[in-house]
């Protein structure tokens, strides 16, 4: 082949291999706090994750909701305690919401926080949640440091607390502690590691098949491939311009065609050359083995993921994992994020806090709202009987009952 017909290649492909997952931010180096993750940013990749996963961030706010149950109840003669469940702090906040934040955040980065704020005489008592993701643990190990944006941290910016059960005075007269929630992982000794860490490339993987589909629709499902470009070009300049004037007539959507320009010869052999994949259905079982796998990741069940509403509503197998889920997940996050509540109920107001339970209710009744409480305990195979008074109640009196004592 003559140096004249020698063909003269250049090629750019068009396309983002950005990782949504890199943040590229700037590495945080301070001798004052322990770094959550190398960059001191995992909380950020962390809830980056769960904004782009479906089923990730479905099974979190799940579990957040579950944990938070449908609020709180106590012994009535408990006035002090019944206001607090009402009122936990100055912004008007009920005690469930702020355990569904905690419970969401301990879900979602391992981790959560909750300030305790009181005074010396112990004359009241506040509770607020604290964003996880703003929060470090000291040097001391015996503080936590509080940052608006630790991408940009700036020590006269940051605020100090120490660590439960230690208190300090502040500025404002008032006494103040954090509590820390972590999920022990053996290794890991300042933070806690989400349950769900097994998954997070399946996690990735759910997101990046969405994308992949989301970028088919957005092309118009039109095939990817070559656009071959005949034209003599006298520098790098004028090549460029040239592939950006054919992206934004050839394209269609970034990434799916690659340009390659070459020295054009007397007739013009400008070409398509399409590159047609069949692997639709390696996509598919790609994805829906990432959804599975998110599913066993977090030890969480299927049906109350909403995985298995497109094959029918089955309310039975629902209950039943609601009731597995009840003894294994929910119960024990429960009693983690409660019982240091309770304590420092007992211990700031002094008042008995015995009777302050969680209200459980299942996603789905089994039974009719019209069913007698002996007839529902029958059907059960328990004890009942018809005589009894508190038994004579219909179903519906019981759940109109606890939805007031609720509000």
């Amino acid at each position: 082949m003559s140096e004249k017909n020698a063909i003269k290649t250049r090629t750019i492909a068009v396309s983002n291999h950005t990782d949504p997952y890199q943040l590229g931010a700037m590495r945080v180096e301070s001798d004052r706090f322990w770094r959550w993750g190398d960059d001191n940013l995992l909380p950020n990749a962390l809830a980056l994750m769960a904004r782009r996963s479906t089923t990730h961030r479905r099974i979190i706010n799940d579990k957040a909701d579950y944990v938070a149950g449908k609020g709180f109840t106590c012994d009535e003669q408990e006035q002090v305690l019944n206001a607090l469940i009402h009122r936990v702090n100055g912004e008007g906040e009920t005690l469930r919401s702020i355990l569904h934040r905690l419970a969401f955040d301990k879900a979602l980065f391992g981790n959560a926080f909750l300030e305790v704020v009181t005074d010396a005489e112990h004359t009241f008592l506040s509770l607020y949640h604290q964003d996880a993701s703003r929060c470090r643990i000291a040097r001391d190990s015996e503080h936590v440091l509080l940052h608006p944006d630790w991408r940009r941290f700036h020590p006269d910016e940051a605020r100090t607390l120490p660590l439960y059960p230690r208190y300090e005075a502040q500025e404002d007269g008032t006494l103040r502690t954090i509590l820390h929630y972590k999920d022990y992982e053996p290794m890991f000794r300042h933070y806690g590691v989400p349950a769900y860490i097994a998954g997070m490339n399946v996690s990735a993987i759910a997101y990046k098949t969405d994308r992949w589909n989301i970028s088919r629709l957005d092309n118009s499902f039109q095939l990817s491939g070559v656009m071959m470009l005949d034209s003599t070009v006298d520098n790098d300049a004028e090549a460029e311009r040239i592939v950006r004037l054919a992206e934004e007539k050839f394209a269609g959507n970034p990434g799916q065609v690659m340009f390659v320009i070459r020295e054009g010869a007397e007739d013009d052999h400008s070409r398509f050359i399409p590159i047609e994949a069949h692997n639709e259905g390696d996509w598919q079982t790609l994805h829906d083995q990432a959804m599975s796998d998110i599913v066993v990741a977090h030890s969480w069940f299927r049906s109350l993921s909403g995985l298995d509403y497109s094959s029918g509503f089955s309310s039975e197998r629902i209950l039943q994992e609601y009731e597995v889920a009840l003894n294994t997940v929910i119960l024990s996050e429960q009693a983690e994020l409660t019982e240091p509540i309770r304590e420092i109920i007992t211990a700031v107001l002094g008042i008995d806090c015995s009777s302050l339970e969680i209200v459980n209710r299942p996603p789905t009744r089994s039974k009719p709202i019209y069913m007698k409480v002996w007839e529902a305990r029958k059907a059960d195979g328990l004890e009942y009987d018809p005589e009894d008074e508190k038994q004579q109640l219909f179903l519906s009196e019981i759940t109109k009952y606890n939805l007031k004592s609720i509000n």
